[in-house]
């Protein structure tokens, strides 16, 4: 049996998951790859999660946070470079996930932290989650991937990753938050390079093998044909917000010119039906509102782009459409 071990020294979490999809695609389907790789600061959802739901995406873009969607299923993580990832792909007839979490067992043994395998999808320590996993499925070969919980600033997690409600009536997979704990806890000298060398000995121990490890840059990379396709796909709004199953916004208020109860229908992250139920006396302002939101893009800037256009048109309705953005945009962002 082959063996390939790829390292990457790029922390751009699209670069990284364009890469995962370009060792899925195009390398060899009869290889044992093991891929490990990190991210600069990025909230990682799942294939089909809604951003809304899952963090705080005006925060995210204040402090220069990326937005990655997975292909794979799963919940929303949050990475830094406090997190290690690990990517193991095999020929669909010889996949083993157990054998996978076997590895990664073995290699935090060898550090001496005694984890554990958890349901499907994760591993842990005593009774707290240090790993979490997704996988995918091709005709001829298997994917295995997660994160391990080096030193990632949990303050931060939880600063993303624990939005407003919104009132969202969403479809889609909603994450379950779990109780989670670095591995630093149990053993302070570890770093993501000592881990990663420790997985790089239990793969090749497993399958009785030594191997080169292949250190991937960008420089490297860029020279493989079809990988800036996969990185420009990743990178792209329709692909990381415009994915999002359909779902619906309800929120109301009181101003004193009437009550405005609002129904937004948003599918692919384009607002497609408007619904404004209101006692307000000027009935010409609510068509104008419904019309403006209609065929837009559930973005802050998109909304206050509409709504400052319809104030541009139509002065007379300035007031209340100002009063109405900076509520609906406050909405959007708490």
């Amino acid at each position: 049996m082959k063996l390939r071990i790829l390292k990457s020294e790029v922390t751009n979490p699209w670069f990284n998951l364009a890469t995962e999809d370009w060792i899925f695609q195009e390398l060899e389907p009869d290889t044992h790859i093991l891929f490990l790789w990190r991210n600069s600061e990025t909230v990682v959802i799942g294939r089909s999660q809604n951003p809304w739901v899952e963090c705080k995406t005006d925060k995210m873009e204040q402090d220069g946070v990326y937005l990655a969607r997975r292909q794979s299923g799963g919940g929303a993580v949050f990475h830094d470079l406090g997190n290690t990832n690990f990517t193991f792909l095999s020929p669909k007839e010889d996949y083993n996930q157990d054998a996978n979490f076997q590895i990664i067992i073995n290699a935090l043994k060898n550090l001496g932290i005694a984890a554990t395998q958890s349901g499907r999808n994760d591993m842990q320590v005593g009774e707290r989650k240090i790993s979490g996993s997704a996988f995918k499925h091709a005709s001829d070969r298997s994917f295995h991937h997660g994160t391990l919980l080096v030193n990632a600033n949990m303050q931060k997690l939880g600063d993303y990753l624990h939005p407003h409600p919104l009132k969202l009536k969403a479809k889609g997979i909603k994450s379950v938050r779990s109780r989670v704990a670095n591995l630093v806890e149990f053993n302070d000298s570890i770093t993501h390079d000592s881990l990663s060398q420790a997985i790089i000995e239990a793969f090749c121990e497993y399958y009785g093998q030594s191997v080169e490890v292949e250190e991937l840059d960008e420089a490297s990379l860029k020279q493989q044909p079809h990988l800036n396709k996969y990185y420009e796909q990743m990178a792209d709004w329709d692909w990381r917000f415009g994915k999002t199953p359909q779902f619906s916004h309800h929120i109301e208020t009181r101003f004193d010119w009437g009550i405005i109860d609002l129904h937004l229908d948003v599918q692919h992250a384009i607002i497609q039906e408007v619904v404004i139920f209101s006692d307000a006396l000027n009935v010409d302002l609510i068509d104008a509102l419904r019309q403006a939101l209609v065929d837009t893009k559930y973005t802050i800037e998109d909304v206050k782009a509409k709504l400052e256009i319809l104030k541009n048109q139509q002065p007379e309705l300035a007031s209340q459409v100002s009063d109405f953005e900076q509520w609906l945009v406050a909405e959007m962002t708490t």
